[in-house]
């Protein structure tokens, strides 16, 4: 054994003898430690920055738009807030008869991660149809609401798509889908109305939380757990479609790049208790 590994250092304000291997073991320890509260500063100084959108109060701030009804006609108040939770609710309804509905956050938004924690209750309203149960989803980069048509059922937008499971199956969430839009998906033009994410399945009433992070027209990733699940690029108008085409012809980009937040309603109730989002730089 070599004289530097063996040799013994006394602390000053000790008289227990330390090994160097005990000082370095030690030293190591403190550092490591400092570091793992310097991370969790950092983490906590970013959440401060977390705006939310829902007030865990009242609709301050949204308006929905039903098919159907005029932009704030919230019909058979469809969305409501009750015990701190933003709930979809079809009690008062007798049957769906198509009625989709997307409640709108006020500002528009380009570079920023959504944060949405969300989870299925109850039975689907009659009327409502088989591919909508346990069926929601967060709407990114939607047309102005003012230029929704009355009776259009979706606005121009990317979906974020919510699923619940049914108990026995395989139901991935935080899929796409793509109501008037294309998107760009291992390099090239994807055109499919919707696509799974390699998320797991939440089968019941648990609840679920999602992240988005919207990176303009550049990118978008989806993320449940602190994992990505689906990623994509070019967010982008789909001139086949009617509703692009109108806004296309009214001078809209292509490329989406920015716009509004909405909060669907497909027929079944559903309950959101957070939505927040951290703005990021462009």
């Amino acid at each position: 054994m070599t004289p530097s590994a063996a040799a013994p250092s006394r602390c000053a304000s000790s008289n227990r003898v330390v090994t160097r291997r005990q000082f370095l073991a030690r030293t190591l320890l403190v550092t490591g430690a400092g570091w793992v509260a310097g991370r969790n500063r950092l983490r906590a100084a970013v959440d401060e920055d977390w705006i939310p959108l829902f007030n865990g109060k009242n609709l301050d701030g949204w308006t929905p738009k039903i098919t159907g009804f005029d932009l704030g006609d919230n019909h058979l108040d469809t969305y409501r807030v009750e015990n701190g939770l933003l709930r979809v609710v079809y009690d008062r309804y007798e049957k769906f008869d198509g009625k989709f509905g997307h409640l709108f956050y006020k500002d528009k938004f380009s570079h920023y991660r959504i944060r949405v924690e969300y989870r299925f209750v109850g039975q689907q309203t009659p009327g409502g149809p088989g591919w909508a149960f346990r069926n929601s989803g967060v709407m990114l980069h939607c047309q102005a609401p003012e230029s929704m048509a009355k009776k259009q059922e979706f606005p121009v937008s990317i979906e974020v798509q919510l699923l619940g499971g049914d108990g026995t199956n395989k139901r991935s969430t935080a899929n796409l889908c793509t109501p008037g839009t294309h998107v760009v998906l291992n390099g090239k033009l994807h055109t499919p109305h919707c696509t799974d994410s390699t998320s797991k399945t939440y089968h019941g009433d648990q609840w679920v939380t999602v992240e988005i992070e919207v990176q303009g027209h550049s990118r978008i990733r989806h993320l449940i757990e602190g994992q990505t699940v689906l990623e994509y690029t070019e967010p982008q108008l789909d001139d086949a479609d009617a509703d692009a085409k109108r806004l296309l012809a009214a001078g809209a980009p292509k490329l989406l790049g920015e716009g509004w937040i909405s909060l669907q309603a497909e027929s079944h109730p559903v309950e959101f208790r957070k939505v927040e989002l951290l703005p990021l730089k462009a």
